[in-house]
């Protein structure tokens, strides 16, 4: 079926009127009727007739006239569908991020994005660094969030650094090493309780201690979550090597204290990785650009 002569009797149609027609499509009255003639003799059947000095819909027509108007209306959907995905409105951001940003940094941006973008989707893997990159080379998601070196990541990905947050070791209020100096060769022999590994906190921990010719520390207890973690320092055990952003409201409010390493002056960086040479959809796009705006949450 030719659409476009379908459109042109679903104009007549709305309007009643070949004359009204043709001054909204801007197209003459003859070659209107000549297309709707056209179009008759396509489908075999007559679609208009006169009445009066007018022209109706005959019966086969008024039916065809019922789903043009689904037609079309579901055209409308589709163009509206696309202008509001372009600029951004709609679609579905699959993001992966380490816990350190996952708990204390997306949902902020996602409050501040959704309060703007309610259409857009969006899925979050919370995982570690080493699954977040490899989430993001298989495809499974469109941008990853987290803290590392930039020698962690492949050629293939580009990384724009967002931030920059202090590491610290800490300790309960009532271990013998809180608020001391102390030298990292005596430090890692403190039992730690850290991350899994492929953390990427925990990576640095053991590269520091690879610089400084230090033992390996002694992972005594390990969690999959950044909160757990926390709570076992808190609660009398061991040290722990992590994020200022994760920890200085707990010594702000006394229940973690800082450890001094000597030499030791470490930062986080937490970036945002993409896909190199791949365009990001609108929507992800408007995402990355409002955590430029606001790195910090």
């Amino acid at each position: 079926m030719n659409l476009h002569a379908l459109r042109l009797f679903h104009v007549i149609a709305e309007t009643g009127s070949v004359t009204r027609a043709s001054e909204l499509l801007n197209i003459s009255q003859p070659a209107i009727s000549a297309q709707i003639r056209k179009l008759e003799k396509e489908l075999g059947l007559p679609l208009l007739k006169a009445q009066g000095r007018g022209i109706a819909l005959t019966d086969v027509g008024d039916k065809l006239f019922t789903y043009s108007r689904r037609l079309f209306a579901v055209e409308q959907q589709i163009e509206q569908f696309l202008q509001d995905y372009k600029m951004g409105e709609l679609g579905h951001i699959r993001l992966a991020a380490t816990y350190l940003p996952a708990h204390f940094l997306v949902p902020t941006w996602i409050a501040k994005f959704k309060s703007q973008y309610e259409h857009v989707e969006m899925s979050i893997n919370t995982t570690n660094s080493t699954d977040a990159l490899k989430q993001l080379l298989n495809l499974e998601v469109d941008l990853a969030i987290y803290g590392g070196l930039p020698e962690t990541y492949p050629e293939s990905v580009h990384a724009e650094e967002m931030f920059r947050e202090e590491l610290w070791f800490v300790v309960s209020p009532k271990h013998r090493y809180a608020g001391q100096r102390v030298s990292l060769h005596d430090m890692v022999r403190e039992p730690f309780v850290m991350r899994e590994i492929g953390s990427s906190t925990r990576e640095r921990f053991m590269a520091l201690c690879r610089t400084y010719n230090a033992q390996a520390p002694r992972i005594a207890l390990q969690f999959n979550g950044l909160n757990e973690t926390v709570q076992a320092v808190i609660a009398g055990y061991g040290a722990s090597f992590v994020s200022a952003l994760v920890v200085r409201e707990y010594v702000e409010r006394g229940l973690l204290s800082r450890v001094f390493v000597e030499g030791v002056d470490l930062m986080n960086t937490i970036s945002v990785y993409t896909r190199k040479n791949e365009p990001l959809s609108p929507a992800v796009q408007r995402f990355v650009d409002l955590i430029r705006e606001h790195p910090h949450g």
